[in-house]
């Protein structure tokens, strides 16, 4: 059966073992599943499927992302991005649920919400420099997967390698791709766009996020590993509990 994995398990290990650690590394409780949905963004003004925008719609959730970014330790474009891909799967696929404190927690394990390496997000929710994981060529500990883009997304012509905050590749990108910010261009590496790409294939698998049993189906599709849907978990609940925890604005 094809692979439809958006990262093999080894790739993420031999990520996280090149990445500096904290001096007092961060590690949110044990959750069960689902996590906290935390607090909704506000109703925005959506794309439609294929529209340009003159300007990035995940904008809209400003406000909302600067009452929660610091607290949370997430970038406010990275909230804007996990906000906006509920709101907009949340369209085409009602009954799924999925929420931004699962995209969070995604975006927490794979990449620190694009800041893995010493990469930064910037305020389009890119970082810079690009996210570019190990290629896929069977060593020890690595999947073993040849070149299917010929190097467009990952610069790599021999193996494929995961892309983007979000650590996509190639060929799940090709299947879900979502230009979620309407500039014309579906980017891995634009976490508005995997954001909503991330949601739109939890929710094809799992069909209901809500549901604990569903919710696991979902995540260990995304990655066969019950220690990374776990960690995973773990993160959401603890976003969606913290931004609860909030004061209330004014």
């Amino acid at each position: 059966m094809r692979d439809r994995r958006l990262l093999a398990l080894p790739l993420l290990l031999a990520l996280g073992a090149c990445s500096p650690q904290p001096t007092t590394p961060f590690e949110p409780p044990s959750a069960s599943a689902p996590p906290d949905p935390g607090i909704d963004p506000p109703a925005v003004q959506l794309l439609a499927e294929g529209a340009r925008a003159p300007q990035r719609p995940q904008a809209q959730l400003t406000d909302w992302s600067e009452r929660m970014s610091d607290r949370l330790n997430i970038p406010r474009a990275a909230l804007q991005a996990y906000g906006y891909a509920q709101l907009a799967v949340g369209t085409d696929a009602a009954g799924c649920g999925v929420s931004w404190t699962v995209l969070a927690g995604i975006g927490a394990v794979e990449s620190s919400h694009g800041r893995h390496g010493g990469s930064r997000l910037d305020e389009t929710a890119r970082p810079h420099p690009r996210i570019i994981g190990l290629p896929l060529d069977g060593s020890a500990g690595v999947k073993q997967i040849h070149d299917t883009d010929g190097g467009a997304l990952d610069g790599d012509p021999v193996w494929d390698r995961a892309v983007g905050p979000l650590q996509f590749i190639p060929t799940t990108w090709r299947e879900y791709q979502s230009d979620a910010d309407g500039d014309g261009v579906a980017d891995p590496q634009d976490l508005d766009d995997a954001a909503l790409t991330a949601a739109r294939y939890l929710c094809a698998v799992g069909q209901d996020m809500r549901d604990g049993d569903r919710f696991w189906t979902a995540l260990l599709d995304y990655n066969q590993s019950r220690s990374y849907g776990q960690e995973v978990l773990d993160y959401a609940d603890h976003y969606g509990r913290s931004s609860r925890s909030l004061p209330a604005e004014g």
